[in-house]
């Protein structure tokens, strides 16, 4: 009876062991993003989603970086002042008390005659000047202009500095997020390791299998849970990581959306047409333009030094022993100020900014050379992660057959344990791959959107 009993217990389980090898997955919860090509869901969040709309917003507020950027943008601002300050007339006044001895000496015809005496008497004293430029063939003006030219060089660099935060935001937000879905990777494959170490227990326990292969699936089910502790300190870093780029000092008690980055308009275009736009729209190009332009008017401020400086002047000064019976003057004149020789300074600085121009100009054509490469990199790069990503779909889909085959083989009696876990370990690699060219094309997008200049703070 007992032989009887377990030869029929031995049936039912040959039988069975297929479907329950194969068993679907649970299905997802309601409202759950159901992930394309076949990849694993991604744990519902339970608490506070930050959006890359958020994060960008976010960053544009409270990262130092910009808020440094826009500090520089109020100082040169301030220096425009400064050098404005030259076209107003310029007022100071002085006031003084000295309290000392009147001695002194006299001569009339061969004789001398001193007075020393320890007495000593006050002596008050005011003073009010002011000055005024008339005409100095254009230096102040020429001066005042380059520091506004530098004002909107300022303003260009703070752009340049947005557009580099938005792409540190963007590369951070989707590493977490290729991170989040590679912990579901993880939870998947150790579910799975967890569903073949029980039937491969009962196996073992009617004899089907032989002890060793009970020590392989622990051994999976160990390395897969070691795998999915690495998922999960990787998702957090990268939330870490986000933080910083976002500009915030906090923990990391969120979640990242799962949206994917949208196309780029132009992505699938010509080189040519994407690099007049990123000409047109790049903020370190006008930013030289700007510096260019700051230089130009300060050889002008310069070479005005080579001709005199006209100014108004006037004076109202008084002085006595007694603060309410003191003398007073004043008087009122014209100068004129002419720097003969300098030493050869006006030359010297003439020639620095001439050279200042040229290297300027290098740099726009040197820029126009880089901002070629990294459109033709990141518009590549896109084209290469397309192509990827729907390679790695049919990769994924054909590891989860693959794996679904060695479930059934193994749960039949004709496969072995090194198999199965050969399938599960492709199944596994397959879908990090397919995490790895998704991210890979978003990182594309956001290098060719700060390629191109483009400011978009949506979901880009």
């Amino acid at each position: 009876m007992t032989q009887i009993l377990r030869g029929t217990a031995l049936l039912l389980l040959i039988m069975a062991a297929p479907a329950l090898a194969a068993g679907p997955l649970p299905a997802p919860a309601a409202g759950a993003q159901v992930p394309a090509a076949g990849m694993p869901a991604a744990a519902t969040p339970t608490g506070r989603v930050v959006t890359l709309p958020e994060a960008l917003a976010t960053a544009l507020s409270r990262q130092p970086q910009l808020a440094s950027a826009r500090a520089q943008t109020e100082a040169a601002a301030a220096r425009a002042h400064q050098a404005r300050a030259a076209f107003a007339p310029q007022v100071s006044t002085s006031l003084g008390y000295s309290r000392s001895t009147a001695n002194g000496t006299a001569k009339v015809g061969s004789y001398s005659f001193l007075s020393n005496s320890t007495d000593m008497y006050n002596n008050f004293s005011y003073g009010l000047t002011a000055s005024y430029l008339l005409y100095d063939f254009g230096a102040t003006e020429n001066q005042y202009q380059a520091a506004r030219a530098a004002i909107d060089a300022q303003k260009e660099g703070e752009k340049t500095t947005a557009l580099a935060i938005a792409l540190s935001v963007r590369s951070a937000y989707y590493t977490a997020r290729a991170a989040r879905t590679m912990v579901a990777v993880a939870r998947e494959a150790l579910s799975n390791q967890e569903r073949h170490l029980k039937q491969i227990q009962s196996f073992v326990s009617v004899g089907m299998r032989p002890p060793i292969d009970l020590y392989q699936a622990r051994t999976d089910v160990a390395n897969a849970r070691a795998d999915l502790i690495t998922a999960e300190n990787n998702y957090e870093t990268a939330k870490a990581t986000l933080n910083q780029a976002m500009g915030i000092e906090g923990g990391t008690d969120f979640d990242v959306s799962d949206d994917p980055a949208p196309p780029v308009q132009g992505e699938d275009g010509m080189t040519e047409p994407l690099l007049d736009e990123a000409l047109k729209a790049r903020p370190e190009f006008a930013a030289l333009a700007a510096q260019a332009k700051a230089k130009e008017l300060s050889l002008k401020a310069v070479t005005a030094g080579y001709w005199p400086t006209v100014g108004l002047s006037g004076s109202y000064t008084g002085s006595g022993e007694e603060l309410g019976e003191t003398g007073w003057n004043f008087g009122l004149g014209v100068t004129a100020t002419w720097s003969l020789y300098k030493g050869g300074l006006t030359q010297a600085q003439s020639a620095e900014l001439l050279a200042g121009i040229r290297d300027i100009n290098a740099q726009v054509d040197s820029m126009r050379q880089g901002v070629r490469l990294e459109i033709e990199q990141a518009r590549l790069a896109v084209r290469a992660a397309k192509a990827s990503l729907a390679a790695t779909a049919d990769a994924v889909a054909a590891a989860r057959e693959t794996l679904r085959l060695a479930e059934g083989r193994y749960g039949a009696g004709v496969g072995n344990i090194l198999e199965l876990s050969d399938a599960q370990l492709v199944l596994t690699r397959a879908e990090a791959a397919a995490v790895s060219a998704e991210y890979n094309l978003s990182s594309a997008r956001a290098r060719l959107l700060k390629a191109l200049g483009r400011a978009e703070t949506a979901g880009q």
